[in-house]
This record gives C-alpha cells, structure tokens and sequence, in this order.
C-alpha cells in the first residue's frame, strides 16, 4: 500500500468518525476544508443541506445570477420549495445584487414552519412581457402565510414605465388591470419593515383578506402622471398598521377599499398623489362595511386630494361606511384638502346618477392644518339618498395657499358639527 493511498485512507475513516459524532453535514464541510476530491453536485448538496439544518436559504444557492439580465424566476421558485417545506425558523436571504424575476407566488401554509423571514437585501426588477401575467395578478405575491417577516432594506422594482402606455381604465370600466408590486393574499400576523416599491405597473402594495398586518419604514415611488399607481391598497382585511413610510406616486397614496376594519395609518407623508382615501365604495354587489379607521399625524403635501372618502353613485347594493377620526394632518398645498364625494366618477361621463347608497356616519376631522390650492377647502358632498350623518369638524385651519382671502366650504346632505377653529368658514 503506497503512502499517498494509506494517507486518504486515513482521512476518510477521521471524516467518518467526525460524522458519526457531529452529523453528515460537519463531515462533509470538513472534507472540503481539507480539499477532499468531490463534485458540483456534492458541493451543492452540501449548501442545501446546510440550509434545512439551519434554517438558510439562500437564493444563490439554488442558481440565482443577480445580473440584471438572466431570468432568476427558476432559481426563486427553488429556494422558497425548500424554505416552505423546511421546519423550525426559516430565513430565506436575497442578497445585495439586481435579479430580474418575473410573477411568482410564494404560497403557503408552510406547516411546520414556526417563523419565516425574508431578508431581502436585493434589487428585484419586473420582467415587462405583460403576456406572462394573469388578470388582476401580483408580480411579487404572498398568499395563506402565518409569522411572515419581511425585511431587509432590498427594492421591488416593478418597470412599470413600459406597461403604463397600456393601462386604459381612466376610459373602460372593464379595463384589464395590470400586475400590483407586492400582493398579500389572506395573510395573518405579517410585518413588512425597510422595503422599497418603485415604478410598479399598477398598484404598489396590495392587502386583501389579511389580519393584524404591520408596516413601517417603507419607501413608494413612481412619477406623478402614472396611472392607478396606488401606493398602498387594502381591502377586505382587519387590524391593519402601517407608520413612518414615505409614498409619493400618481394615484392614491393609501386606499382604503370595502371590508376593512380596525386599519390605522401613522406618521405617514404622502405627495405627489392623490391623497389618503376610503374608497372608492359602493361600485359592487355584496361590498363589506368598513369601520375603524384611524389616520393620524400625516404629512400631505402637493396632491389632487388630502383625506378623501369616494362612492360610486347608483350603488347596486347598501353598505356602511363608518367610525373613521383624521386627526393632526398637515396639508402644504393640497387641492380639495377634506372631502367627501358621494357622485364619484372618474371617467369621461357616467351614465346614471341615482344617489349612493352606501351611508356615511361618524367621521371626525381633527385638527386638520394648513393650506389649499383650490378655493374650497371643505367639501362634504353626501348622498341625496342616504345624507351623512354625524360628520364632526375640530379646529380646522385652511389657508388658501396663495395668501389671497378665505378658502371656501361646501356642503350638499350632511348637517355638520363643528368644535373650535373653522377656516374656512363652516357651510352657511
């Protein structure tokens, strides 16, 4: 036996024996340290279980490039297989890098995970062939997930430039909808944390059917004139949190659609855009009520709207909309800064202007400050079929930004009360 023949002898029985005490895993690490002939596909083996063991996943294992240029769809798909089927905690870990990724869905329930994070660091850019998107779909979607964490500072860019020349809602009801950045679907105790959405194709963010849901530190972006670019959408979803977060784009800045309750926004800065809404409300059959809304301490600066309630006229079915305080918002030339509208429309003409039937009751606006772009500051625009009920304004302070006179309030079926400060004026 030649000594180079007795010496790896050797060291396969010492790699043996570690791996009865330490686990396979340990063994093979040692036997690359120690430059143990072996494959690709034992190296890859290796990283793969070294994720299951600890609860790793990193995209780059599983192939990702993050060059910008090669499709990491595949590579994405992979990691998340595993994540999701692994038990314990999981991160999965996008790196630093520019991945070019088209719609996927990180689906669960993942059973016997007991926390999952996702630690994304990276920069995510939307493949821009709409063909490969479903109607009404998410690029980037979480669905039937429990504990999620989302974090990491990365940016979901959703290339959105290419896709807006073919966005035609402003002019067909029945338009096609693009893909939203981010979509959350039925999701519970969530946390997003130091995200980016930038330029997406539709909506940016999107929660339907989620519960206890927080966000904070997130940063939305896309130029003024991008079309149902809402920053932040939620709907049909319950004890929702969203604070310190910068949006500035061209639609809403936060929609708040029918179902949802106990949904509070804080510390929020919002403009361009088109303000903080509920709505709109009342387009559908079989709409939720929505209850318990509570905005507070925003900024809205340079926007077509400050805090905005929308209906549809000619309602098909009732509903409620109640139980909503707005309270210490700053407005730094804003058009149409506290408005109600109950003839929403924004198309061309709407055919029919039966009233809404969706009922306005318990709204609060409180000190609400600082200055308008349009002469009415105030417009409370309430349903001729069902006239809002106990809309209270307190200490409201409107200047014209111009400085020239008095901004203006209007008021069509609604009986205000008013407490405090009211300029402008309250309606005659």
């Amino acid at each position: 036996m030649s000594p180079a023949f007795h010496d790896k002898i050797l060291l396969l029985l010492c790699i043996l024996c570690f791996n009865g005490v330490f686990g396979s895993g340990q063994g093979i690490q040692v036997a690359a340290v120690l430059g143990v002939e072996g494959n690709e596909a034992h190296k890859s083996s290796l990283v793969h279980h070294k994720g299951r063991r600890h609860g790793l996943f990193d995209v780059m294992s599983f192939g990702a490039r993050a060059d910008g240029r090669t499709d990491d769809t595949r590579a994405f798909r992979a990691a998340w297989k595993e994540a999701c089927e692994a038990s314990g905690s999981v991160n999965l870990v996008i790196p630093k890098g520019t991945y070019l990724i088209g719609p996927i869905k990180f689906a669960g329930p993942c059973n016997n995970v007991s926390s999952l994070t996702v630690l994304m660091k990276g920069h995510l850019k939307a493949t821009t062939d709409l063909s490969n998107y479903g109607f009404s779909a998410g690029w980037v979607e979480f669905g039937r997930l429990e504990g999620l964490t989302l974090t990491g500072g990365g940016t979901f860019d959703g290339q959105g430039a290419k896709a807006w020349p073919y966005n035609n809602c402003s002019t067909h009801s029945k338009c096609k909808l693009l893909p939203t950045n981010v979509k959350f679907m039925a999701m519970n105790k969530t946390v997003v944390r130091g995200i980016t959405s930038l330029n997406s194709k539709f909506f940016h963010i999107a929660l339907v059917e989620c519960q206890n849901f927080k966000g904070s530190k997130i940063k939305i972006s896309a130029p003024e004139n991008s079309p149902n670019t809402d920053g932040i959408h939620i709907e049909r979803s319950s004890s929702v949190y969203f604070s310190g977060s910068h949006i500035g784009t061209g639609d809403d800045c936060i929609s708040i659609g029918q179902g949802n309750s106990q949904v509070t926004v804080s510390s929020v800065t919002c403009g361009p855009g088109h303000g903080i809404s509920v709505g709109s409300l009342g387009k559908y059959r079989n709409e939720g009520d929505v209850s318990g809304l509570v905005v507070r301490d925003c900024t809205i600066t340079g926007t077509s709207n400050g805090i905005r309630i929308k209906t549809w006229a000619n309602s098909p079915d009732s509903s409620v909309a109640t139980n909503m305080t707005f309270e210490n918002i700053v407005m730094n030339n804003v058009t149409n800064p506290i408005i109600i509208d109950q003839a929403y429309c924004p198309f061309t003409s709407c055919t029919s202007m039966a009233p809404s039937r969706v009922k306005i009751s318990d709204i609060y606006f409180k000190n609400i400050r600082g200055t308008s772009s349009s002469k009415v500051a105030v417009a409370l625009e309430c349903s001729r079929g069902m006239p809002c009920q106990n809309i209270y304004l307190e200490n409201v302070h409107l200047d014209l930004s111009t400085g020239e006179k008095h901004a203006t309030s209007t008021c069509k079926n609604v009986r205000a009360k008013y407490i405090g400060t009211q300029i402008p004026p309250p309606c005659s």
